[in-house]
């Protein structure tokens, strides 16, 4: 495994996953662990389309900044809640979540998917351009009033001139 993977997966809260024939890449919570990337979805949890059937994905990490800082090749299992895998991923997996209750790990087990992220292979060559994208409509989205003033500043060049 690359020093740049892990170094970045370490420090990383969130990562951005492509997951082959699920459309544009969407942002997941995760957390680095036992040299893997460990990602849970499912009811009550993040949306996570296709991660569950992929058997690799594409994961890209970002600095402080919002800049990527490496994108690499992942494969993909599923942890099963009867593995021992679980029972030493899972319980340090549910410490690292802000807001968890005190059974997450229970939870977890009866209606969600933890998924196991593992490098495979080299890192992905950063791509020339930006890559930048506009904004996916949304019913949320409403353009503002153009021009938009907070207030109005009336007389204010006499007053300082008095």
């Amino acid at each position: 495994m690359e020093p740049l993977i892990e170094e970045a997966a370490k420090k990383a809260a969130v990562a951005w996953l492509s997951v082959p024939g699920a459309g544009p890449a969407y942002l997941v919570w995760c957390a680095w662990l036992g040299g893997s990337l460990l990602v849970v979805s499912g009811p009550g949890e993040q949306p996570a389309p296709g991660l569950a059937e992929a058997s690799t994905v594409d994961v890209t990490l970002r600095g402080d900044h919002g800049g990527r800082i490496v994108t690499w090749a992942a494969t993909v299992t599923r942890i099963d809640p009867s593995a021992d895998e679980w029972a030493e991923l899972v319980p340090q997996l549910a410490g690292k979540r802000l807001n968890g209750v005190a059974e997450l790990a229970t939870v977890w087990a009866e209606r969600c998917v933890v998924s196991r992220l593992t490098p495979a292979g080299d890192t992905r060559p950063l791509p020339d351009d930006a890559q930048a994208a506009p904004p996916r409509p949304s019913p949320a989205t409403r353009l503002p009033k153009r021009p938009f003033r907070l207030h109005k500043v009336r007389g204010a060049k006499r007053d300082r001139q008095r």
